[in-house]
This record gives structure tokens, sequence and C-alpha cells, in this order.
């Protein structure tokens, strides 16, 4: 794998006034919040209505684990702010996601791409926060271990199919690979880094398999981690965040 170059994006942690800890949840609250957005968009306009289940649910699964770890970002902050207040009253600013998740859909290849690169992640993630000192988030991450093996399982599959199935399924794969390889690195900064290992592994094995190529481009975009977004995430959270912007308090 050829080494990286990190753009000139603002890196690290965000403003010193922010609890470490506090930071360090919402961070992955908004990684499966984010993520679960974007799946969400898919509902009515899959490929297969198998397939449009599947995208549902997985959102539904991020959107899950997301609301556990608020609530518990809620209490670290000590602040009374509720799981909707963080997920609803915050702007692009004050999410901390991996740009990665915040990208576009795009088409089918591109929305399996990403994925399956926030799949592998996961699956090196969670056992690290299931064995940490907050036994809350301990418990989260090992009920989310179990969910992100079968979207890995999902995500892999049709890695493979498209890789290794026609001229055009293939070149699809790749572009996509190609488009989001520059959002990578950034998963690996800070707590993270003990997860590249055996990220890069999972990723070796099935592009070999596909017949996928890792792009050879260093260029790499970082700045998720510290508040700092593509345009993508403020068009995102105008839609997710509409109703209670404009009906503040709001109660269904």
């Amino acid at each position: 794998m050829s080494e990286s170059i990190i753009s000139n994006a603002p890196q690290g942690m965000p403003a010193p006034e922010i609890d470490p800890e506090f930071h360090r949840l919402l961070a992955h609250a908004d990684d499966n919040l984010v993520l679960s957005h974007r799946l969400g968009e898919w509902i009515s306009k899959a490929p297969e209505l198998e397939i449009d289940i599947a995208l549902g649910n997985f959102a539904l699964d991020h959107l899950g684990v997301a609301r556990l770890i608020l609530q518990r970002a809620g209490v670290v902050e000590g602040r009374g702010r509720d799981e909707d207040a963080l997920a609803m009253g915050r702007t692009d600013r004050d999410f901390f996601n991996l740009l990665l998740v915040e990208q576009p859909n795009g088409d089918f290849a591109h929305t399996i791409v990403r994925q399956f690169f926030f799949d592998c992640y996961q699956l090196q993630l969670w056992p690290d926060l299931a064995g940490g000192k907050d036994q809350i988030l301990a418990g989260i991450a090992a009920k989310a271990y179990k969910e992100a093996e079968y979207h890995h399982r999902f995500s892999m599959g049709w890695m493979l199919r498209m890789g290794g199935g026609t001229d055009e399924s293939h070149l699809r794969a790749q572009d996509a690979v190609d488009a989001l390889w520059r959002f990578t690195d950034e998963i690996f900064e800070g707590e993270a880094a003990g997860c590249r290992a055996g990220w890069d592994a999972m990723i070796s094995e099935t592009f070999e398999a596909a017949g996928l190529t890792i792009p050879e481009d260093p260029y790499q975009r970082g700045g998720g981690r510290a508040g700092y977004h593509t345009e993508h995430l403020g068009y995102l959270l105008g839609e997710l965040q509409w109703m209670q912007r404009t009906y503040p308090g709001l109660e269904w």
C-alpha cells in the first residue's frame, strides 16, 4: 500500500473547550447518524426490492447505534442535552463524523464501496470499544459488532460480484474505489490508529479476490474529526434537521 500524503485540511482534535471523551462519543455517533441518513436516501430507489429492504435495515441499524451513543454523550457532557438535541441542534462545525460517510450515494457501486470501507473499519473498532473502561459504551459496541458482521457480509459480497462481474460492473466498482479512497486515511486518526492493520488486511484480501486495484494516488482528505467537512454535510443536515429547525421543540 502506497504511502499517503495528508491534505492541508485542518487535522486533530476540535476546540480545547470540548471534553475529549465527549468529542470521542460524538465522533462515533455522528459516523453512524450521517451514514444512516445516506442509506435511508436509497429507500424506494434501490435497484431491487431485496436491496432496498437491506439498505433500509442497515440505515436503521446505524441510527440505533447513533441514538445509544448520543444518549451516552449527553450524560458525559452533563448539560442536559438529550439525543434529539445533540442530533438536531448542532451545526456542521459541531459534527465530527468521517468525511467518508457524508459523501453522496452516487450510483450503487459508490454506495457499496463506501459501506465496505466503513464496515471493515467498524469490525476493527467495535471489539476495541467493547473492551474499554466505559461499560455502557462497551455494551453498545458489543451489540453493534454483531450488526457490523452482517453489514460486512453484504457489502463484501457485492464487492466480489461487481469486481468479478461484467466489464461495466468492474469499471463502476473501480471508479468508486478511486473516488472514495482519498477519504480512508482519516479513519485511522487518533485512537483508531490500531485498526489500520486489520482494515488493510481485509481490504487487500477482498480487492485481490474481486480483481480491484488500490489507487496509487497518494492524495488524502481529512478534517472531519475536527469539524471541517465537505459541502455535502451541510445539505445533508439541511434535510435531517429541517423539522426541528423550523419548529423547535416539536413533539410527535
